[in-house]
């Protein structure tokens, strides 16, 4: 596998683009990256290759296009099957792919939340987020890791947002390890990864993101 055949069109603090980058780096191959300017203006590449949404990640497998996260994780997946990321079995799959779907309809949604609201929208905004990431540590139960003993599919889609709770937990006054600590020991564990750990950014420069990105936005 050459690098030519693998480009990543990225940008550092999106966690749909580092699902993509652990993928990648579970199945041990290489891959270019390109970093967009999104607020500065994005490139043709990214504008002819997501022509409908127009948004990171793309990878480019030999020039092919393939656009949003759990998406291209499975092409991943797919394609370069060993080690596997999803389940033998049917019932498995559609499970863990459930799960994929609850944390991009619910945690990403209730993370950002708690630090685009003010004033006393940031308790409920907290006790939301709260309750969305009891059920996904419920999902967790004691298992190692979400498909049992093996670091896959879940883990990879859920594990980047970690990366953005504390900012949450800045905004909010709280700590995910205080409300829920089964899931706080899977970030633990998951970040042992050597796969995990050189993806995921520094919580306190996602922390300056937010910080800036809620100045843009006139969020005081």
């Amino acid at each position: 596998m050459s690098k030519e055949d693998l480009l990543l069109l990225d940008f550092w603090v999106s966690p749909f683009c580092m699902r993509v980058k652990i993928a990648l780096a579970e199945k041990g191959l290489n891959y270019e990256s390109k970093e967009e300017d999104l607020f500065g203006g994005k490139s043709e590449l990214l504008l002819k290759s997501n022509p409908v949404y127009q948004k990171v990640p793309v990878l480019l497998h030999n020039g092919k296009p393939l656009n949003e996260s759990a998406i291209i994780v499975g092409y991943i997946d797919e394609k370069w099957p060993s080690p596997p990321l999803l389940p033998a079995c049917a019932y498995g799959r559609s499970q863990a792919r459930f799960w994929a779907d609850y944390i991009d309809k619910k945690v990403i949604d209730a993370t950002c939340t708690v630090w685009r609201s003010t004033g006393e929208a940031v308790e409920v905004a907290k006790k939301d987020f709260i309750e969305v990431l009891k059920v996904l540590e419920e999902a967790l139960g004691e298992k190692t890791f979400f498909g049992g003993e093996t670091f896959g599919f879940v883990d990879i889609v859920a594990i980047p947002m970690a990366s953005w709770f504390y900012a949450s937990e800045k905004f909010g006054n709280f700590t995910v390890e205080a409300e829920c600590p089964k899931l706080s020991a899977w970030i633990k564990r998951s970040m042992q990864r050597e796969s995990v750990a050189k993806v995921l950014p520094d919580p306190e420069k996602v922390y300056d993101f937010v910080v800036m990105f809620r100045k843009m936005q006139g969020i005081e």
